[in-house]
């Protein structure tokens, strides 16, 4: 079926250059970096009321053949705030095992099979509640699929991309790292409430 609908990104892919062309937001809310037990207890809590979680992971490029990394980073945004875990301090400990397997919880991001084969590399767990948000865009018939492309066709902004291929196992986050990570799981988040709200009307 071929969409009528005249807006970029639907009837034709968005390119580069109008992505680029679109304003530059990020997320400016409270941010929780945890690397202990006891920030864990405190982020679990905090997350316990949310039913929508934006989904992100980060890993350590690797530049050379045959080298790679663990996951460093897993982020998940609720509505108030953005919580942002160093899997290299905590591992991927039961808490948050336990709100991946959480099929009540809608965790929303891209590319989804790929980080959840990652996360598995550190401790088993059953996903549920995990929405891939390229699905979602194709079945609104949208043709850009990506995180970024999809920011600037359904929300009308871009995503900085800065820090995307930094050091992210470094013992201590820099600021650009934290503000970087949390945008793109605030930007997940936005974009499934975005997507359901389009398909409801």
């Amino acid at each position: 079926m071929h969409t009528t609908d005249p807006r970029p990104g639907f009837a034709q892919r968005m390119t580069k250059e109008e992505i680029n062309a679109c304003p530059v937001r990020r997320w400016e809310g409270v941010v929780r970096v945890v690397r202990t037990t006891a920030e864990l207890s405190q982020a679990v809590r905090a997350l316990a009321e949310e039913t929508v979680l934006g989904f992100d992971t980060e890993t350590r490029p690797a530049y050379h053949k045959g080298e790679s990394y663990l996951p460093s980073l897993l982020q998940l945004a609720g509505e108030k705030e953005v919580c942002l875990f160093q899997l290299k301090h905590l591992g991927l400990p039961t808490p948050l095992r336990e709100i991946l397997a959480d099929p009540k919880v809608v965790k929303a991001g891209v590319a989804l099979a790929y980080d959840l084969q990652e996360l598995h590399k550190l401790a088993r767990f059953k996903p549920a509640g995990f929405v891939d948000l390229g699905r979602l865009a194709k079945e609104a018939e949208i043709k850009n699929h990506g995180l970024r492309g999809l920011a600037a066709v359904l929300l009308g902004f871009r995503i900085p991309k800065g820090a995307q291929t930094s050091n992210w196992a470094r013992d201590v986050l820099a600021p650009a790292q934290i503000q970087y990570a949390a945008t793109d799981a605030w930007v997940g988040r936005e974009l499934y409430l975005k997507l359901g709200e389009d398909s409801s009307r």
